[in-house]
C-alpha cells in the first residue's frame, strides 16, 4: 500500500489550497483516512479524519469550518480542501489510512502513511 501526497506549496494568508493523497495497492472504500500535520518541535496533530461508511467526520478545532476532507472513489484519492489559510497552518501534511476500524484522531491507530507535503502560509 502506498500513499502519495501532493498539492503543498506557498500560499498567502486568507488563501486556499487542496491537498491530494493518491492511494495505491488497496481500495479504501471501508477504511478510515485522515490528514495529520506536524511542525518542528511539535507533536503530530490530526486535522481531519473520516470513515467512508457514514460514521462521523472529525476535525481539529483549529480547522473546523475551514478544512474539508473528501474523497474520489474512482480515483482512490483523498483530498483536504483548506480555505481561509492562516500562518499557523504552516506544516508538513501527511495522509494516513487505517486498515479496518473507524476513524480516530490518534496517529497510532493508522497503518499506512504518506511521505508528506509541505504547506507554507505567509502573513
Amino acid at each position: 500500500v502506498q500513499l502519495v501526497e501532493s498539492g503543498g506549496g506557498l500560499v498567502q494568508a486568507g488563501g486556499f489550497l487542496r491537498l491530494s493523497c493518491a492511494v495505491s495497492g488497496r481500495t479504501f472504500s471501508s477504511d478510515a483516512m485522515a490528514w495529520f500535520r506536524q511542525t518542528p518541535g511539535k507533536e503530530r496533530e490530526c486535522v481531519a479524519a473520516k470513515t467512508w461508511t457514514g460514521a462521523p467526520t472529525y476535525y481539529a478545532d483549529s480547522v473546523k469550518g475551514r478544512f474539508t476532507i473528501s474523497r474520489d472513489g474512482a480515483k482512490n484519492t483523498v483530498y483536504l480542501q483548506m480555505n481561509s489559510l492562516k500562518p499557523e497552518d504552516t506544516a508538513v501534511y501527511y495522509c494516513a489510512a487505517r486498515r479496518g476500524g473507524t476513524a480516530t484522531m490518534r496517529d497510532y491507530n493508522y497503518d499506512y502513511w504518506g511521505q508528506g507535503t509541505e504547506l507554507t502560509v505567509s502573513s
